[in-house]
């Protein structure tokens, strides 16, 4: 007798499980150039990939930037968090840089109880307030506007001192685009700083410490905790070869390291009269503000100041401060419990309403993309919502530069679907590549190519396997990437050259869209939703339920597809 499906017994549709597949960071290059020699994806020649593309029914471009995945203008990328938000609330919310410009311009930011929590106890001990966090304007992450903002709100409150611990970006910006942020921001400290004198007041606003984010401060997923150290060492100890101010701590790190702004290792800045002392450390009774908004990449960072019991490394001097995040990065574990903006309020997503459904459910990648489809996808929420019904499985990355081994655990990650498949246990399944982002971040062409290379072999064989099952099959992406690896002149579209003639790489997220593919026997019984206006990631979730024979909640967006009739 044939093992039945959990959950089917609550919904007419297909009758075999439901496969999710997302290719982090394989867009639709949409250059205006003939071509382009930046796009991996048509280097790498994909047999698998461009035979869905160019036989299967319903095949569509879904825009995955800007106001489609709740960003404030569509000059804004598209990333890993608010995809897989996107995709997994089936509506849009204002997220991350638009949650908080929203909240700057109404001036709630400031009138939150953390923040006068943070002013009051300034005053009361006559401490500075530090701000760690990304120097850019990539709106990923961050935006140094924000930090600004934050820092004038200081001055207009009579903080004296505050310290900036800044991290280089190279990766949602240009590759060697630190020096202009961080004169922006040396600049802006010394205007507050020279205002104030003329005032006949006082104010000590510095850069105190820095690093590139892949090597300082900002892991996630616990991948490898000596990133967090590192700068948790350099911000709170001092402790790091020693500048006498950040620019000239770049320009004499990348001679000497020969690394981009992502990679620079860890720098302290001296104090004005004593150069074998650092400018700042956060001691205790301090303010320290972390000014990004994206939870990922905040979340390590802010345990090891808030937790108790923290184990991620030994802390040699753990000082008792108020730490408050841009917002709360994790609900689950109210990581942190003080935060200055509040998250957009996600009830109902898929995860949650297939659930309440009976619907069997599980969740695949490595570490590096493990949280985007359980937490991000979930709504910013580490917890399953039926422990019966939901199987989540991580396989470890590796402790390596992605770029030289651009595979990743492409293949595991086929190997464990399949078996996932051929259980028979799940209803959906949800599964993510991240070789696409993760190498294209590197800016190495080659390697990115390999990588599409190792993804279209995984989607071969899971492709087969679904088809000797009956499943049906879905690949997207999250957001482009690896397809534009070589900027292009905004106005021409032409390919940039960089340094010595060579093309001006590329390693940020694109504008383009990402595919969206229906593969299976099943794919017959629909058409493509006309009616479904400028389809973005949002859309996919009510797709997901129209395939599975359930009714999309009223809030959700509109299914991409519809039954033929």
């Amino acid at each position: 007798m044939e093992k039945k499906i959990a959950g089917t017994e609550t919904a007419e549709g297909l009758p075999e499980p439901l496969l999710l597949i997302i290719l982090d960071g394989m867009g639709l290059y949409k250059g205006r150039t003939e071509g382009y020699p930046g796009n991996a994806i048509d280097l790498a020649e994909p047999a698998i990939l461009s035979k869905l593309l160019n036989k299967e029914k319903i095949v569509l471009s879904l825009k995955a930037h800007g106001t489609a995945v709740g960003l404030p203008s569509d000059e804004d990328q598209g990333n890993s968090e608010v995809g897989h938000n996107a995709m997994g609330a089936g509506r849009i919310f204002a997220q991350g840089a638009l949650l908080v410009n929203e909240a700057i311009a109404d001036n709630r930011i400031f009138q939150s109880s953390a923040w006068r929590k943070l002013m009051d106890n300034s005053r009361n001990h006559g401490t500075p307030v530090h701000f760690i966090g990304l120097v850019s304007d990539g709106n990923v992450h961050s935006n140094v506007a924000h930090l600004m903002e934050l820092l004038a709100q200081c001055d207009r409150e009579g903080i004296e001192k505050a310290f900036v611990h800044g991290l280089l970006d190279g990766r949602d910006v240009p590759p060697l685009s630190a020096l202009r942020y961080f004169a922006e921001l040396e600049d802006y400290l010394w205007s507050v700083r020279r205002r104030a004198m003329e005032q006949g007041k006082k104010r000590r606003y510095c850069v105190a410490s820095g690093g590139g984010r892949m090597v300082v401060t900002m892991d996630r997923y616990e991948a490898d905790w000596s990133i967090v150290e590192r700068g948790y060492n350099a911000h709170v100890l001092g402790e790091g070869p020693l500048f006498p101010d950040s620019l000239t701590a770049i320009r004499k790190l990348r001679q000497s390291s020969l690394a981009d702004d992502q990679n620079l290792p860890p720098f302290v800045i001296h104090d004005e009269s004593k150069t074998e002392q650092p400018c700042a450390t956060i001691d205790d009774n301090h303010g320290v503000v972390l000014f990004n908004f994206r939870g990922d990449r905040a979340l390590e960072i802010s345990r090891a100041f808030v937790e108790d019991d923290f184990r991620g490394f030994t802390r040699k001097r753990r000082p008792r401060v108020v730490f408050a995040g841009m917002v709360q990065y994790d609900s689950d574990t109210t990581m942190p419990p003080l935060y200055l903006v509040e998250p957009p309020a996600f009830k109902n997503t898929l995860s949650e309403y297939l659930a309440s459904k009976g619907v069997t459910q599980y969740a695949l990648s490595e570490t590096q993309k493990f949280g985007h489809v359980t937490y991000f996808w979930n709504g910013n929420n580490s917890a399953k919502f039926d422990e019966k019904l939901e199987v989540w499985e991580e396989i470890p990355s590796d402790r390596i530069s992605f770029d030289k081994k651009p595979a990743m655990k492409a293949k595991e990650i086929a190997d464990r679907a399949i078996e996932a498949l051929r259980s028979r246990r799940y209803r959906f399944l949800r599964i993510n590549f991240p070789n696409g982002d993760m190498v294209g971040h590197t800016g190495s062409l080659p390697a990115a190519v390999e990588a599409v290379k190792a993804v279209d072999d995984a989607l071969g064989r899971i492709i087969a396997a679904t088809d000797e099952l009956g499943a049906t099959v879905i690949v997207t992406a999250d957001h482009g990437n690896c397809e534009q690896m070589i900027a292009v002149d905004s106005k021409t579209g032409e390919p940039q050259q960089g340094p010595g003639g060579a093309y001006k790489v590329m390693t940020s997220h694109s504008l383009n869209p990402v595919p969206f593919i229906i593969h299976g026997p099943q794919a017959e019984r629909f058409n493509i939703n006309k009616r479904a206006t400028n389809p973005g990631l949002a859309n996919i979730a009510s797709t997901i339920l129209t395939l599975l024979g359930l009714e999309k909640p009223p809030e959700y967006l509109d299914s991409l597809i519809i039954s033929v009739e």
